[in-house]
């Protein structure tokens, strides 16, 4: 090869040097010379002769059912073939090539890693290669498949770079005429594991706002960049901190991206060969909005048994025919006769099912017990769902306006129409609508006074209780 070549070459001139057959300029001059070229590491691509006679006899999935929970030696004399996805020629791969098993509607990819820099002037993006497997290790980890050489960490193998000295006794370059990747265009509402270790294209991406202004990578480092789409949903973009490109401004535009699909736990991410993976020449995407308010939403029942304390709660019902989220939504509690708020219910993440209800305890394990399941949240002690009976609550939406009320804030619940000490409130089940100024005639409320023409019936747990049923 033309490296190995030169190497020899500059070998003799020193040693002809070094007998005094030439003049010290001649070989400073010819150092000039030699190293400016490879310095500048755009020089072609290195002889590597093709190889017409290997044919794989394994497939892909053949070769990951090989793989027991533990890294492997392949020891039987299977070939398999694939076409080159990645490039290290822009610094984002080190030591590793991914391939997949079609330049089109790909199915399969793997990764082999290798002790071989500048490997894209051997193996360029879209060459067809094949792999002699018998005696490289085989290993996974969180869906992705790789093949190497190994190294041993506390006892434990796994796949590690195959040295550079014996590279080409097991990866080869076919013959066949360099193809066109033909990347799918997928979304990520898709089963992205399917799409695994494979060239793949989003569309409508950008990179989320706290992003903007800030560079593909911090320089020496392996930085995480974050995109989304329109539907607000996030994608990762790794890149090297010595890449070519590591220093460059993120682009503020939407558009696609090309990249190898990758995954990290429950994360999935891309690898960019070079920023010719990115074009956001597009606007932006409109803001996105998953916040919404509702009248259909509403307080259904609060109780403060008078035989029980732990088995207070506070129920909500959704009286349309759609589940709804209760994202940015919030239970103010005003304790007597405050009008300052004293405690507040973050009621983001999660979802009342249609025409259903949601249960809120501040004392889960004793409603379990109590009343023979779950509520459907946990909260503490003191919030709104933990009333005396003397208390005002206030259902508030994303945008912080008032959606349903019980009660009258600044005014202390004894001795009025709405008190509920060791009773219970109760919404006639003819309102489906909220409303967010009290109205004594939407309620039944019992209490131990029966002042102001409520009902003196004080309420024992559970009997006299009915939470999750409107």
């Amino acid at each position: 090869m033309r490296l190995i070549m030169i190497k020899k070459l500059w070998a003799t001139v020193v040693c002809i040097a070094r007998s005094g057959i030439i003049r010290h300029g001649l070989v400073v001059l010819f150092s000039v010379l030699l190293f400016s070229c490879i310095k500048n590491r755009k020089f072609d691509a290195l002889d590597i002769t093709c190889n017409e006679a290997l044919v794989a006899n394994i497939s892909y999935q053949e070769v990951k059912n090989l793989y027991t929970d533990q890294t492997i030696q392949i020891q039987e004399d299977f070939i398999i073939e694939g076409y080159v996805i990645s490039s290290d020629k822009a610094g984002n791969f080190f030591s590793v090539l991914h391939f997949q098993d079609k330049l089109m509607n790909a199915s399969e990819g793997f990764q082999i890693e290798i002790d071989l820099r500048d490997s894209h002037l051997f193996y360029p993006v879209g060459s067809k290669i094949a792999i002699k497997l018998k005696g490289l290790y085989l290993g996974q980890s969180k869906g992705i498949y790789k093949i190497g050489g190994v190294f041993s960490s506390f006892g434990n193998l796994s796949v590690g770079r195959l040295p550079a000295s014996i590279v080409q006794e097991h990866l080869f370059l076919l013959c066949d005429p360099i193809g066109t990747i033909n990347a799918p265009m997928i979304t990520l509402q898709e089963p992205l594991d399917n799409f695994l270790n494979t060239l793949v294209q989003f569309n409508n991406m950008e990179f989320i706002e706290e992003e903007l202004g800030e560079t593909y990578a911090v320089s020496a480092e392996a930085t995480l960049r974050i995109l989304k789409d329109c539907e607000d949903k996030t994608l990762g973009l790794q890149n090297s901190g010595y890449s070519d490109f590591q220093n460059e401004t993120l682009p503020e535009g939407n558009g696609s991206i090309t990249g190898i699909l990758q995954k990290e736990n429950d994360d999935y991410f891309l690898l960019i060969r070079d920023l010719e993976d990115i074009i956001f020449e597009n606007e932006r995407c409109p803001p996105f909005v998953d916040e919404f308010t509702s009248t259909n939403i509403l307080i259904s029942e609060i109780a403060d048994p008078n035989n029980n304390l732990g088995a207070r709660f506070i129920e909500l019902y959704n009286s349309s025919t759609e589940s709804f989220s209760l994202k940015g939504w919030s239970l103010r509690r005003y304790t007597n006769a405050n009008t300052t708020i004293g405690s507040i219910i973050d009621l983001t993440g999660h979802v009342i099912a249609a025409e259903s209800t949601f249960v809120i305890s501040p004392n889960a394990s004793e409603f379990e017990i109590v009343y023979g399941f779950a509520p459907d949240l946990s909260v503490g002690t003191g919030s709104a769902a933990d009333s005396n009976g003397d208390d005002n609550i206030e259902l508030v939406d994303p945008f912080g306006v008032v959606i349903d009320v019980f009660g009258i804030v600044g005014e202390d619940g004894t001795g009025t129409n709405h008190e509920f000490e060791d009773g219970r409130v109760v919404r006639n089940a003819s309102i489906t609508q909220s409303n967010a100024i009290y109205s004594f005639s939407e309620w039944q409320i019992y209490n131990d006074s029966g002042a102001a023409g409520t009902i003196n019936l004080p309420q024992n747990a559970p009997e006299d209780f009915n939470p999750s049923i409107r």
